[in-house]
């Protein structure tokens, strides 16, 4: 075996809360409204934004901020009196005639239901910042309105690249200008049976430093904890990658169970393993198909995304960790025959800590979901260390958005990556199945390690499965598909001691694929 499972528990059967739908509403409410099409940019308002005298800004002084907020009791914020009442009255604000903040950004103004509570914008410029008094001029047609939430528009002024919009979410376009998973500033108490806490980015300062590269510093508060932030965001030249270099600055009010670190959530309906879930015509509907991780230790592990029955949460021990990140690998445009949503274009996300985060774990929680404008999955890590009130934490670390695999370990002999699994009756293809309790699983990999391999180099596949679990198990190269390897294993779930097992292809003692986790319960 290839050491110990990094699984450290599972919680099963949590019920959705009203906070955990929460969670869809704001993610699902950036991803309508920063997945409209943007209008190009046409003759600016008459009417001209106001600002505040400029005040000194920098880092240090938001941290001073951050700490001096927590020292205080959180105060709910008040709902915007000029909140427009629906989805249409954002539109019809945002989209159009108006001018931009800055030159390249446009604001979302503050909705009744979605996004009630307005936040501060700062103009950033040579060390001092001009708070925004005023916003008339920046909405369509010169109305009033209070800013909710913003996007970075492209230097063309006809689309978008990057967008914050409710509690801390955010999200960038990636390599192939599509929209898709969103982004946090943090998670608190996600996955737990009780209610969980949305912290919200209150103020920002916006600092334009060419036309793809912007600096973004953020304002935190919760009930449990304050934040500075600081987001450099670049947009890479046409295909290349959206980058943003975090750091992060904490101030607990109070005790928090569960800090999840770099949070990151994504909707999973189905795919191709999943017909049981599928009502629409579509193949397949999701923004990402699975979570890869690369542990301190070096392994690199790939955990299939599934639509549960019930709320489910993996924790998967990541100490020192190197880097995770919810992927879409799968880009096919057959694969899910999308040509208004474009599945096979969304991005994947990321993370890289910048420095050592010590011991810890990511975690993947997963909520049931029967419809694709529904975010269901969140994943997160989580420090061994607790987080206690009175206390701080610093982190940094850099989000990488984009349709290249950034898991991927390159190289001679590198690792192969699972790029495809499938699941199914057990027994020989075409014949009766000998018993309906055992499922088959279908694994395929690829990558250098597999590079020259026959069925005569001893390759096999390596689970932690119990004898009387395994019913039947196969690795061999797929014909007539060069450097592609399957994994066949007929699994009776009945007997599987834990939700979920491990797979990995091995040539007696070396490693030559990650690690794929897979769920046996549905």
């Amino acid at each position: 075996m290839r050491g110990e499972s990094p699984e450290v528990g599972l919680e099963a059967g949590v019920p959705v809360t009203e906070r955990s739908l929460a969670r869809r509403e704001f993610s699902g409410l950036l991803a309508l409204m920063a997945g409209l099409a943007a209008f190009p940019r046409l003759a600016e308002a008459a009417v001209q934004p106001k600002f505040a005298a400029p005040k000194p800004f920098s880092w240090d002084i938001l941290v001073g901020q951050a700490r001096a907020l927590a020292a205080r009791p959180w105060a709910e914020p008040q709902t915007s009196p000029h909140a427009v009442a629906d989805f249409d009255a954002v539109g019809k604000l945002t989209y159009g005639q108006a001018q931009a903040l800055g030159g390249n950004v446009r604001l979302f103004p503050t909705a009744r239901g979605t996004s009630p509570h307005a936040v501060k914008l700062h103009l950033v410029e040579s060390g001092s910042a001009r708070e925004l008094v005023d916003a008339r001029g920046l909405f369509v047609g010169g109305k009033q309105g209070d800013p909710a939430g913003f996007r970075v528009m492209t230097a063309d002024q006809h689309s978008d690249w990057m967008a914050y919009l409710g509690a801390s979410y955010f999200r960038a376009s990636g390599s192939r200008d599509q929209y898709g998973l969103s982004a946090r500033g943090i998670a608190v108490d996600t996955g737990l049976p009780k209610a969980e806490e949305f912290p919200s980015f209150t103020a920002f300062w916006i600092e334009n430093l060419g036309a793809d590269h912007v600096r973004i510093h953020a304002l935190l508060d919760g009930p449990s904890l304050t934040g500075a932030y600081a987001f450099d965001c670049r947009k890479g030249a046409s295909g290349a990658a959206v980058t943003q270099d975090v750091r992060v600055s904490l101030f607990f009010r109070r005790d928090i169970e569960r800090l999840g670190a770099a949070p990151m959530t994504s909707m999973f309906w189905y795919d191709q393993s999943d017909s049981a879930k599928r009502r629409d015509w579509r193949p397949e509907i999701h923004d990402s198909d699975g979570l890869a991780l690369w542990s301190g230790s070096g392994e690199r592990i790939w955990v299939p995304l599934s639509n549960p029955s019930v709320n489910r949460t993996n924790a998967m021990r990541a100490d020192h960790v190197k880097g995770f990140g919810l992927l879409q690998r799968d880009q096919a445009f057959d694969h899910y025959q999308d040509d208004g949503a474009f599945y096979d274009r969304r991005p994947s996300l990321w993370i890289e800590p910048q420095g050592d985060w010590g011991a810890g774990t990511v975690m993947l929680y997963r909520m049931p979901t029967d419809a694709e404008t529904q975010d269901n999955i969140a994943a997160f890590w989580v420090s061994d260390q607790p987080a206690r009130a009175g206390q701080s934490r610093d982190f940094s670390y850099r989000l990488t958005w984009t349709s290249q695999d950034p898991s991927v370990a390159t190289g001679a002999g590198a690792a192969a990556r699972c790029v495809d699994s499938w699941q199914g009756a057990a027994g020989r293809p075409g014949d009766t199945p000998t018993t309906q309790e055992a499922r088959k699983f279908v694994f395929d990999f690829e990558g250098p390690a597999l590079k020259g391999l026959t069925r005569d180099s001893g390759v096999t596949a390596d689970t932690n499965l119990p004898a009387k679990a395994l019913l039947h198990s196969a690795a061999y190269p797929v014909a007539g598909q060069e450097g592609r390897w399957r994994v066949t294993l007929d699994v009776r779930p009945s007997a599987v001691p834990s939700p979920e097992f491990r797979v990995y292809l091995k040539r007696g003692e070396q490693a030559l694929s990650e690690t794929v986790i897979q769920g046996v319960q549905p």
